[in-house]
């Protein structure tokens, strides 16, 4: 590596499992931060979920990368002083159980703070640490659901099928995104404030986390009373904007949004005369004609194969690509020039494919980023706590 990683330094101890914790420990990780995860003996829940590859779950391969892992029970008497250690060297906490939880281990963040006042701590859960709602149980389609985000997914007048989720943990990455963003910038805010400052406590919730993307939505309902309705796959403030059924099957996403691109696609699709209609000759306008616009590029698109399609749109410059699929990313050659995908090699199960991580730093490589993969439930006991601590900080 040509160039240090920028967390480099930074401890963070997770007391985390399933996703939105260890989804911001994993940024944290990427990015160059000494990560320790505290697992159950018996591991994270997440590495039984998903595909297997001789006993070893593919998942936890990027879901524990660059994590230390090691195994603690947090009711244990006999495991609590290794805990507190732990914590008191420790720069942040980032925790995603239910609120209360820790307060009833006796290390709430009052404990805490007692023992390392400089200490972090980030607690992601279901609805926020305080509320009417904070002691109810959530998980991530519930933070879609309540957020927001569910009741746009829907096609318009569709009520035979529910709205779909979008096929990801969407609520649980955003907070964890969040919480990364948040544990580095209280961490920066304290040392800022020298020897002197103070850790503090962040809190991060699912439902706010999706809520905080309904763009303007609130002020819109607050002054006019709008409430936004699904919109399928168009955008209602663009034209056209859409996706658009190809020969083989396949869908073609087109964002034909700006006067001139608008033309150009006009152009290729054989409607030069749509390209010139003075109704069309605004967004404004093709907003309001967006449904006999959307019909005329699908007569075109349902012509060829989505691949055909894209390839004749990219010729004249117009913004467009097939719906992919993980093959598709697996295979592109953009995603491999730029290392989005990568394969990595794994102890536990070979040769794997991996995402990079969503940055970039100058003099690094994606590749140089993942210096290990997910590890074994326990793998770092004997360093963790026989070479980072001593007996007497354990003691």
């Amino acid at each position: 590596m040509t160039a240090p990683l920028p967390l480099a330094g930074l401890k963070i101890v997770e007391l985390g499992h399933y996703i939105a914790g260890p989804f911001a420990t994993r940024l944290l990780a990427d990015m160059g931060a000494e990560v320790i995860k505290i697992e159950a003996p018996e591991g994270d829940p997440v590495r039984g979920w998903g595909a297997k590859h001789e006993g070893h779950p593919v998942w936890f391969s990027i879901h524990g990368r660059n994590k230390l892992s090691v195994t603690l029970d947090l009711k244990s008497k006999e495991d609590r002083p290794k805990l507190l250690a732990l914590l008191k060297r420790a720069d942040a906490l980032v925790e995603n159980f239910r609120p209360g939880y820790l307060e009833r281990l006796g290390i709430g963040p009052e404990a805490l703070h007692a023992m390392n006042p400089r200490l972090v701590i980030a607690r992601i859960s279901g609805y926020g640490q305080d509320g009417p709602y904070r002691e109810k149980p959530a998980f991530g389609a519930i933070g879609e659901a309540m957020g927001g985000l569910r009741h746009l997914t829907a096609n318009p007048g569709q009520t035979d099928l529910p709205p779909p989720r979008c096929g990801v943990s969407i609520s649980d990455d955003l907070a964890g995104m969040y919480a990364a963003m948040a544990v580095v910038s209280a961490c920066w805010g304290r040392d800022r404030q020298g020897e002197n400052g103070k850790g503090t406590v962040i809190d991060l919730d699912l439902v706010t986390s999706v809520f905080s993307l309904m763009e303007g939505m609130a002020p819109e309902y607050s002054l006019f009373g709008k409430v936004r309705q699904p919109a399928g796959a168009a955008i209602l403030t663009a034209a056209p904007t859409n996706t658009y059924p190809c020969a083989d099957g396949k869908w073609l996403c087109i964002a034909g949004n700006s006067d001139l691109i608008y033309r150009r696609l006009m152009a290729v699709i054989g409607r030069p005369d749509l390209g010139e209609d003075p109704r069309m000759a605004t967004n404004g306008g093709r907003c309001a004609h967006a449904a006999e616009l959307d019909e005329a590029i699908a007569v075109w698109t349902r012509t060829k194969t989505a691949k055909e399609a894209q390839d004749t749109l990219e010729e004249a410059d117009v913004p467009c690509s097939r719906l992919y699929d993980i093959r598709d990313c697996a295979e592109d050659p953009h995603f491999r020039a730029r290392g989005t995908i990568m394969e990595v090699e794994d102890p536990l199960i070979g040769k794997v494919l991996h995402p990079s991580a969503p940055f970039r730093f100058q003099g690094i490589s994606p590749q140089e980023m993942v210096r290990w993969t997910g590890p074994e439930i326990g793998a770092h006991n004997d360093y963790v706590f026989k070479e980072l601590l001593s007996a007497e900080e354990i003691a």
